[in-house]
Parts: structure tokens; sequence; C-alpha cells
């Protein structure tokens, strides 16, 4: 046996720092990873589509094409080579940072399938083979992140079906695309692939897109997408996929059928808790096999914490590093604060980007607060109009007679960056009038914030 102050199973962003964490505080901590190098999905899914989609921009000028009335003339082909080639080149670059951040935090990375024994022990079978190998620690934090989600009855050993993970790894252009799922990671590749070129058409079993973001923001999203070529097909019910002589057959519940080159199911993910040996552990779970955490993050298990998405929503990278290195705390008595985000923002890296923080339009009315909103649309931004980005808006929802701010939510470029302003002020509990009497860099694109912040106060009669 190795004994350890900590264990940690996983080696993505919620594990590496909750890693870092506890090593900074001086203790011995070890990292089981099953794959060949730490990073997750982090690196390997969410920066792999995100540098797809700048490389896309870049490489075809897709959102400045009208502006300057030039685009960049490359065939698909080298287009997709070149995409590739960058996207490779900053998950490695990604990859080798979270292995020296490790490294220089004395943290032993061990690779192999891990699962909990008895007691506080990890059990590893190394990736090359050979016996087991028995870890010991005064805390375990299970941080294994997640994976895309199968429907049942989706072909996904077919070539042309697709879920998140492989779509990231497409290194050829396509003629057309079905994207099926509506949320984020939908969204995202949709407008990704239609920067590429390809014929796309996003099939949403919801009534509108992107569910967890504020109404109105979602449905200028569809509208925005539909300007610029895309199919958005919304109130689809569920979508099947089949093989063809032909290639691949989508079929929708209207009984409409759609042939593309390829289709992506994005659909949700699911996290990584088989072959952990909870249930011999006593770790209890939900009835979706998400593993039960208190605001401690600690497991129904006496020294076992959880986090990131084997816990459940909202899954987002960001909000699980934080859960880790809160487990880490918690677990050693660290002397740093203690209590997750209580205002976490959302970005979904759409073309054009979404991002909130704070409560909806319809969250406010179903709480019954009495609440109002002001808008700045981007079309009248002048640092907008200068590059070309006019599509969106900044909207803010706050309360009625108070001014307090409550929700924040922003369409367009470079809106999960905006949308921390929002953060910021939600967070020290101010109110609209902070962006009226603040001065901003003219021209920004965050000077919207001002004059959505005059539209509300014109709402209310101030």
């Amino acid at each position: 046996m190795t004994a350890y102050d900590l264990v940690v199973l996983g080696g993505g962003p919620a594990g590496e720092k909750a890693a870092a964490q506890a090593a900074f505080w001086g203790k011995s901590v070890a990292v089981v990873e099953r794959a060949p190098q730490p990073g997750g999905a982090m690196v390997g899914g969410a920066v792999s589509s995100k540098t797809m989609r700048e490389a896309a921009l870049y490489l075809t000028g897709f959102q400045r094409r009208d502006t300057y009335e030039v685009s960049i003339e490359l065939t698909p082909e080298v287009a997709t080579e070149r995409l590739r080639r960058r996207t490779d080149h900053v998950v490695r670059m990604m990859t080798e940072s979270a292995v020296a951040n490790l490294a220089r935090h004395g943290v032993d990375v061990i690779h192999g399938e891990g699962s909990l024994g008895p007691g506080r022990s990890v059990v590893v079978q190394p990736a090359e083979g050979g016996p087991t190998r028995t870890l010991t620690a005064a805390a375990v934090i299970i941080a294994t992140g997640s994976r895309p989600f199968h429907p049942p009855g989706v072909p996904f050993d077919d070539v042309s079906v697709l879920d998140s993970d492989a779509a990231a790894a497409l290194d050829r252009p396509l003629r057309s695309l079905v994207v099926v799922g509506g949320g984020a990671v939908g969204c995202e590749f949709a407008s990704i692939f239609l920067a590429l070129g390809a014929e796309v058409t996003l099939v949403d079993s919801g009534q509108r897109l992107l569910p967890y973001m504020d109404g109105e923001i979602a449905e200028r999203l569809a509208d925005t997408f539909r300007a610029v070529g895309m199919r958005v097909v919304q109130d689809a019910g569920r979508a099947t996929a089949t093989r063809t002589r032909d290639g691949v057959r989508v079929e929708l519940a209207s009984g409409e059928a759609l042939e593309p080159e390829k289709v992506i199911f994005a659909t949700g993910r699911v996290g990584n808790t088989e072959g952990l040996g909870l249930d011999e552990a006593g770790v209890a779970t939900d009835d979706r096999g998400r593993i039960v955490v208190d605001d401690h993050f600690r497991t129904s298990v006496e020294g076992i914490y959880a986090a990131g998405d084997v816990i459940g929503p909202p899954a987002l990278a960001s909000v699980s590093m934080e859960q880790a290195r809160i487990a880490a705390r918690w677990a050693f008595d660290l002397p740093l604060q203690r209590t997750a985000d209580s205002v976490p923002p959302y970005g979904v890296y759409s073309v054009p980007e979404v991002a909130m923080v704070g409560l909806t339009e319809e969250a406010a009315i179903a709480q019954g607060i009495d609440h109002a909103v002001g808008r700045a649309l981007f079309k009248a931004n002048t640092r907008a109009a200068i590059s070309g980005a006019v599509e969106g808006m900044v909207k803010l929802v706050f309360e009625r007679d108070s001014l307090q701010l409550l929700g924040a939510h922003v369409l367009g470029d470079a809106a999960t960056e905006l949308v921390h302003l929002g953060q910021a002020v939600i967070h020290f509990g101010g109110t609209i009038e902070y962006f009226i009497s603040s001065t901003f860099n003219v021209p920004t694109m965050t000077e919207a914030y001002k004059y959505a912040a005059y539209d509300g106060l014109s709402q209310v009669g101030h």
C-alpha cells in the first residue's frame, strides 16, 4: 500500500484543481487517471470545440463577410485541415499545462482504472497491465467527469452517427449535417459547422433552444441562426437515426425524413460513475446514478467527497473546479472560502455567443418578484457597429422598487466575457444605477450595460 493525504479519482479540471489545492497546503496527493494524459472533457471536448469555433470564424470570415464584402478564399478541405491543426495545437498546449500544474505541486499521477476499496482506499488497475496497486488516504475526492449521453436506439457504431466527442474530432469538411439537441453543445456545433460551409439543420425536441436561458434571448438566438441560413426545427419530438443504402437517415416525430452526410446527437452528458465500486463502498447515488453530496461535497461515507459532473447539474467546468477546491478545503480544514458561488455564470459558445447570470425573466415571474427589464441592442452600440458584430443585446432583469439587479443576459460577440460585469454587480447587491453612474471606455460593447440600465429606468418611471 501507498499512503497519501488525498487521492483524487479523475484528472479532469475538477480533479486537477482539487489536487493542486491540497498540495499547495503541503498535503501528499495522488491523482488516478485512466486516460493517457489529464485534462478530461474540459480539454478533449470544451477546449477542442471552442478552438474549432474561433478557427472556423477566422478562417472563413463568417461573421464579417458582409461588413467588409470580402472573405478568405480557402477550399473547405484546406480550411478544415488548418482548423484541425490549430485545435490539436491548443489541446496539446492545455494538456501540457495540466501536466505541468500537477508536477509543479508535486502531485503523483497514476494511470489506470481506479475504484473504491475498503475504508478510504483506492484500488488501481494500471493502464499498462500488471498487478493492482492500493492507495490509502485520509480523504478521497471523486471527480471522474462525464461523457456524452447515448439515447437508446441510436446507432453510435455507425460512422455517420456522432456524439459530441466524436464531432470535436472531425477532420474533413461536411456538405450537410443534422444536429439533434438544442442545448449548449448542439447550438455550438450547429453554428460552427454552418460557418465551415455545411448545410445545417438543428433539431430540438423542446419548444425553444437553451431552455435554462432567458426565453427572449433564446428566441433571438434561434432567429439569428435562421437569418444566417441555418434551419431550426423546434418542438420536434424524438429524432431517430438509421443506416440506409445511401447513407444515414434521420426521422423526426412529424414523419419528416432527412438524409444528411452526418448527424450529431448532442443530447446531454452522463457522469462517469460505473466501475468505481460506489455500492460496495456504501456511497449513495440518486435515481439517475449521480453521487449524492451535502453542502460540503461530502458523500454518505466519511472521508469520501465528490465534485463536478458526477454529482449532476450544472455540470460546468467552471463550477466543477470550484466544487472540487471547496471539497479539498473541507477535507483538510483549509483556511479559505468554503461555500460555492451562489451566482455562477452560464456561457454558450455558439455563433453568436450567449451568456447569463442570475435570474431569468421567467424565474422572476415564477418567484412572484415585482420586476422590470432594461434592454440595449448591439445594433445601436458604436463598438459593435465598428466591428460588424451588431447581432444581439444586453438584457437586465431587476427589482422594480429597489432597482436591485437580479439577472444579466447577453447575446452577441464576447457575451461570455461581458456577462461578468453583471455577475459582479449581483454579487455586491448593486442596483442598475451602478451602470449609469459608472464611466466605461468608449467605444466598448460593455457600454451597452449603461443603456440597458437607462432603458430599465424608463420602464419604471424613474
